[in-house]
């Protein structure tokens, strides 16, 4: 953020949602009932399989329109291959993984771009459309509105085990079948008007993204750190025994600036800021609707529709955590 501080700002009234906010995707409007979503991500491989990597980076792109409250419409591979290391087998197998979940998505893959890489880097380019009226964004967020989660955290910590061959080998399983969900609900309730304010939890944790949500409403927010949901308790046994990723740690010191703890021991604080990969929408809901939404999050198959906390009046962008 402090590099595209100091880029020129971009002004155009058909601009929806740009930089400013730190939002999970543009958004620039096309006419009175229908606006581009578009997004990109890619990142390493963090999982031995390359079908799967593929499955799960696909996923993580199109987040980032579904949390816009957009439906994807056509992505393009973005990928970088040590091309003298990986064989042109391992290569497909990532090219099919992502695709299948484009498929799965009703998205049509429409090419892309390779280059050679020192290491494997791969992910999606993704354009959506959403209805201006009816888009998800982060600026949204009011008092009394319901923190709802629709996954449970703890991917960056056992990626990390994985790597150095930590924890069981069924958390891992559980892990590869989150990262791989599809946060569709995202697109159907935006459409119901359902939820207006909401994000995607990813590379800077649970905390990071609310902190940006805070800060794009001029609100604050009150987490309960037992509710919020985890992949499963070993995940807090692989904190314990140092098993914490440095994009986590730093997303924890980047945190303690802008969040007050009360009673939260030190492997829940890694917790709430461990760096996610395909992580759940993070939503505001109000109460009278909390019902509606988690029927719908529980139809597109999202693992849990926990709220987690709410959003409170603040002078500045402040959250709390307590137990």
């Amino acid at each position: 953020m402090q590099v595209l501080r100091q880029l020129p700002q971009v002004r155009d009234a058909n601009l929806l949602v740009g930089s400013a906010t730190a939002d999970d995707a543009g958004v620039y409007r096309i006419d009175r009932d229908r606006a581009l979503v578009q997004t990109v991500d890619f990142f390493t491989p963090i999982v031995d399989d390359p079908f799967v990597y593929g499955q799960i980076a696909a996923a993580n792109a199109l987040s980032d329109v579904y949390a816009m409250g957009g439906r994807p419409l056509t992505a393009m591979n973005v990928m970088g291959v040590p091309t003298d290391v990986l064989p042109p087998a391992i290569i497909n197998a990532i090219l099919r993984g992502g695709a299948a979940k484009v498929s799965e998505a009703g998205c049509v893959l429409v090419g892309g771009h390779t280059i050679r890489n020192p290491e494997p880097v791969y992910g999606l380019a993704v354009t959506g459309l959403v209805n201006p009226g009816r888009m998800i964004t982060n600026a949204r967020a009011r008092p009394a509105d319901l923190l709802v989660l629709s996954k449970p955290l703890g991917t960056g910590v056992i990626t990390t085990g994985i790597k150095r061959n930590l924890g069981p080998a069924s958390l891992g399983r559980k892990a590869v079948a989150v990262m791989r969900q599809l946060n569709v609900a995202g697109a159907e309730l935006a459409e119901r008007g359902l939820v207006n304010c909401g994000t995607d939890v990813t590379g800077y944790g649970l905390l990071g993204h609310l902190g940006s949500m805070c800060r794009a409403s001029r609100v604050g927010a009150e987490i309960d750190a037992s509710r919020v949901p985890i992949i499963g308790e070993e995940v807090l046994g692989l904190i314990e025994k140092d098993c914490v990723p440095g994009g986590t740690r730093e997303n924890l010191k980047t945190a303690n600036a802008f969040t007050e703890w009360s009673d939260v021991d030190g492997a829940r604080r890694i917790l709430l800021a461990d760096a996610q990969t395909s992580g759940g929408l993070l939503l505001c809901v109000r109460p009278r609707l909390l019902d509606q939404v988690a029927k719908i999050l529980k139809k597109h198959g999202a693992p849990c529709a926990t709220v987690i906390g709410r959003i409170v009046r603040s002078s500045k962008p402040l959250i709390w955590v307590g137990n």
